[in-house]
């Protein structure tokens, strides 16, 4: 059975219809880009899959275990007061507020969890330093440990390269890759680069018109040129 499944989903707002017709199947260890121009549906698509809004038609059904409160998600802007003296641990702490219910504390297996999390990036020697004295690239890490800190199936980040320099974004995607490589997470991340060398998952979402396909990027990459 498929991680994700979308069967006949039309998403939108009101009589807004944004995505048509989405039947699509992303499985277990698939890194699925999800491309497509301004406007054509790639964050309404996302709000679907994390429950934020109901699809109008259709099911979205979450298989293997998957459990759509323990998604983690990296959303495009992410808001960290300058003058809030956290430290990287204390931040990645928060990824695991879902998973605590009715109880005031963390436990023991979620401090275990987070520091898993930091070290699967090789920032644990962060854990104790301040976030706000870290660089954008060390920041966005820790904001993608965070949201790894809220699952252990399923990451969705919506164009989490925005606001990093060359060198960043290559180093962040080369933590995805490895997230998706050796630990088996599935990613599915909103991207607005086109380059070959940006498209660093297995398949390629586009999102035309309100049509959606999924394709090998290879593929994908082949009509593309």
């Amino acid at each position: 059975m498929a991680l994700l499944t979308l069967e006949k989903v039309r998403l939108g707002y009101g009589d807004n219809v944004v995505i048509s017709d989405a039947n699509i199947a992303i499985n277990s260890g698939d890194f699925v880009c999800i491309v497509g121009a301004n406007g054509s549906g790639k964050s309404t698509l996302v709000r679907g899959i994390l429950g934020l809004i109901k699809p109008q038609k259709g099911e979205i059904i979450y298989g293997d275990g998957l459990d759509r409160t323990q998604i983690g998600y990296l959303p495009q802007e992410t808001r960290v007061d300058a003058n809030f003296p956290a430290t990287v641990e204390e931040i990645v702490l928060t990824g695991c507020l879902g998973h605590m219910k009715m109880r005031p504390f963390y436990c023991h297996g979620e401090h275990k969890h987070v520091h898993e999390s930091l070290k699967k990036l090789g920032i644990d020697s962060l854990a104790k330093k301040c976030f706000v004295d870290l660089s954008g690239g060390q920041k966005q890490k820790v904001l993608l440990a965070r949201s790894l800190s809220a699952t252990r199936k399923l990451l969705i980040l919506d164009e989490p390269s925005n606001n990093l320099d060359y060198k960043s974004r290559k180093s962040f995607y080369a933590a995805l890759a490895k997230l998706n490589h050796e630990h088996g997470l599935t990613i599915i991340m909103i991207t607005h680069d086109l380059d070959a060398d940006d498209l660093i998952g297995n398949k390629v979402l586009a999102l035309k018109e309100g049509s959606v396909t999924l394709e090998d990027t290879q593929k994908y990459l082949e009509a593309y040129k």
